[in-house]
């Protein structure tokens, strides 16, 4: 009797663990219509301060920017923890670039061109206005130089873009320009 319910038992122990595993086709379907994942960038969260990306988005000045940042595909890197001090050029400052060398920049095959010089406006650390000091040097992303000069209170980089606004994100702080910045050559 002993020996019958132990088989019993463990025959009902086989059964529930064959019936725990076996997946039933809504399952398998559902899992199949599963979003793919994807990265820092994909997070929903509408309540706290808005990150380097997403302060962007939201602004109507900076579509090219956005677009450029999507084609580089940097939306993640930029949606990091950070923090970051971005160099945003406006929509008017890339109305600046000759529109055949930026369509030209955003075809795919470019997109370690185009990463280099949105690199080139990102700096890692945060740094405000009121740190920046005439003939400072910030390393870039892309490890080249910048250089900041400051006078009666006004910040210029590489004596061609001009800091006219300035927007703290959750992970930096933006620095809105009037000029593309463009990376020294080789």
């Amino acid at each position: 009797m002993k020996h019958l319910l132990q088989f019993i038992a463990a025959g009902f122990l086989l059964v529930t663990v064959f019936a725990c595993t076996q997946k039933s086709p809504e399952a398998g379907a559902a899992a199949s219509a599963a979003p793919p994942s994807v990265g820092q960038s994909g997070v929903q969260d509408d309540v706290s301060q808005k990150n380097i990306v997403q302060v962007a988005v939201g602004s109507k000045a900076h579509t090219t920017l956005v677009a450029a940042v999507k084609a580089a595909s940097l939306v993640d890197a930029l949606s990091n923890a950070g923090p970051f001090t971005v160099f945003a050029p406006t929509d008017e400052a890339f109305a600046k670039v000759p529109k055949e060398t930026l369509d030209n920049l955003m075809k795919p095959e470019n997109k370690a061109a185009l990463s280099n010089i949105l690199e080139y406006h990102t700096y890692v650390g945060v740094i405000k206005t009121e740190q920046m000091r005439d003939g400072q040097k910030l390393n870039q992303v892309n490890l080249k130089n910048i250089t900041l000069g400051v006078k009666d209170g006004k910040v210029t980089i590489n004596g061609t873009a001009n800091i006219i606004a300035s927007v703290p994100a959750s992970n930096g702080i933006v620095h809105v320009i009037d000029a593309v910045l463009l990376p020294p050559e080789k």
